[in-house]
């Protein structure tokens, strides 16, 4: 009888969500905000993986760990912190992860910020991927684009086999993209044995590989030294392996995927579940307060306490420039 393999989901929740100022500060990014019936996305991305993985590892900063272990103990579920001391990207974060785990074990790997519905499919869909994992492959999930998003990354590929990744198109690429066909959006999900994933990281980027190692070997209790963390190169994981990595495949999915990356998407998922909008598609998130919007379509009103945001659901990427100027400002109101 064969040993059960160990899954082990991987939640990365090092994200700011910039795009989603005032509601999403440094002391609360996104993932952490009970903006869902009551729940953060961190909290659904734990839920939704709990019949899938045997253990979870959390890799988190300094910053948020605090609030990554209010949800764990609401939840009532055991789990590895990793906790780094400055941001170092992608590639050092799952690094950490693969280097916490045995060789053989199979890690699914998340972002908290994402929102997943349609379980059947997201289940069969992670079946898939651990099973193509146990074989030695570095699986990347893609999704089934429903429109022209410019604001993801796209995947074009055959069959299972990835032709080549794709930046953040614009509108007319975009459209091109669909209309091939054979692109889907790139989730930023992952699944891969352990030993695969750092093998494939010491031959392309060794140096992320062997400082990674010595950060993650003087850890103390999973929260890494600072000194040695400034010097792990700040990659993603998608430059340092999958783009180069001659073991990738992907598993095409068609749950209803969104990275609740900007307002619109979120406009989009609060309608979806019930949300009150106006006749002419206005809506206001975060007070309770009677608000009419007079001349305006498709607007989105966000209040908090000290700042306040009104955007046009379209220009929804933009607010990032609005984000970047305060932090130029060293302004409060990102905190």
């Amino acid at each position: 009888m064969e040993n059960k393999k160990t899954v082990t989901h991987v939640v990365l929740t090092g994200g700011i969500g910039s795009r989603l100022w005032p509601l999403s500060r440094k002391s609360m990014p996104k993932q952490y905000l009970s903006l869902f019936e009551g729940r953060s996305l961190f909290e659904l991305t734990v839920e939704r993986n709990r019949s899938i993985a045997d253990k979870i590892m959390v890799v988190g900063n300094i910053d948020n760990c605090h609030l990554s272990k209010k949800v764990m103990e609401k939840s009532n579920l055991p789990y590895v912190n990793i906790v780094e001391s400055t941001p170092r990207n992608t590639a050092a974060a799952i690094a950490f992860a693969a280097f916490a785990s045995e060789p053989e074990d199979i890690l699914i790997i998340t972002p908290s910020d994402h929102i997943i519905d349609s379980m059947d499919a997201y289940k069969s869909a992670m079946d898939e991927a651990v099973d193509k994992a146990t074989n030695g492959f570095i699986v990347t999930f893609g999704i089934q684009p429903t429109k022209p998003e410019t604001g993801y990354g796209y995947i074009e590929r055959k069959g299972d086999n990835v032709i080549s990744f794709r930046e953040k198109p614009n509108e007319i690429t975009a459209m091109n993209f669909i209309a091939k066909g054979n692109f889907l959006w790139n989730s930023g999900m992952f699944c891969f044995k352990a030993s695969v994933f750092l093998e494939e990281l010491k031959a392309f980027q060794p140096d992320v590989y062997e400082k990674s190692k010595l950060a993650w070997d003087n850890n103390v209790n999973g929260e890494l030294d600072l000194e040695l963390s400034m010097d792990i190169p700040s990659i993603s994981v998608d430059y340092a392996v999958m783009e180069r990595s001659k073991k990738i495949k992907v598993v095409s999915s068609d749950f209803v995927w969104s990275d609740l990356g900007s307002f619109e998407s979120v406009y989009d998922y609060l309608v979806s579940k019930g949300h009150p909008i106006d006749e002419n598609g206005n809506m206001s998130i975060g007070t309770s307060n009677y608000t009419a919007f007079v001349g305006v379509r498709d607007t989105i009103f966000v209040y908090t306490d000290n700042a306040n945001l009104i955007l046009k659901k379209k220009a929804s990427q933009d607010v990032k420039k609005i984000y970047n100027k305060l932090e130029k400002e060293d302004s409060d109101l990102l905190n």
